[in-house]
C-alpha cells in the first residue's frame, strides 16, 4: 500500500541551521516518536528502529536511515528509510524530501507498507502516519 503526505513546518531557527539539523541522522531520528538509532554506519547513513502503535497492536520495524540526496544550495533534502518488521514479513519504506526557507518548510512523505500495519486497513495506516509526522513537525524547531 503506497501512501503520499504533505506537512508544513515553522521555526524560528535560521534556514542554515534547520537544514544542518534534518540531515543530521543521529538528532532528526530520535525526533520520531519511537525511532532510535542503533549504529551509525556513515555521516550519511544510521541503522534505525522505531517502535509504532496501531491501535491495540505494536509494531517494531528495523533498518537504515540514508540522506539519499542533499542540496544545500536549495535546502532540499531527501531522506530514504527502508525497514523490515522484526517479528513479521512486512516492510516500511518511505522518501522523505525536505524543503526549507525561511521560517520553516515542506515535508513530503511517499510511504509504502506492507504487512500487519497494512492489514489495519488504509485510514488507519494513513493516520497512524500522518499523526508520527505531524508529531515530528512540532519537534523539528528544537533539534
Amino acid at each position: 500500500m503506497a501512501v503520499d503526505l504533505d506537512h508544513t513546518f515553522t521555526t524560528a531557527k535560521p534556514i542554515d541551521e534547520s537544514f544542518a539539523a534534518i540531515t543530521d541522522l543521529e538528532r532528526v531520528v530520535p525526533a520520531v516518536e519511537g525511532g532510535s538509532v542503533t549504529e551509525k554506519t556513515s555521516d550519511d547513513s544510521v541503522k534505525a528502529e522505531i517502535r509504532v502503535k496501531m491501535g491495540a497492536m505494536s509494531l517494531t520495524f528495523a533498518g537504515t536511515v540514508e540522506v539519499a540526496e542533499k542540496d544545500e544550495a536549495e535546502h532540499r533534502a531527501l531522506l530514504v528509510v527502508k525497514s523490515r518488521e522484526k517479528s513479521g514479513q512486512g516492510y516500511a519504506n518511505a522518501d522523505v524530501e525536505f524543503k526549507l526557507n525561511d521560517g520553516g518548510g515542506d515535508i513530503h512523505t511517499h510511504a509504502q507498507i506492507t504487512g500487519k500495519a497494512a492489514s489495519m486497513g488504509e485510514g488507519v495506516m494513513v493516520g497512524v502516519l500522518d499523526a508520527l509526522i505531524q508529531d515530528f513537525t512540532t519537534k523539528l524547531p528544537n533539534i
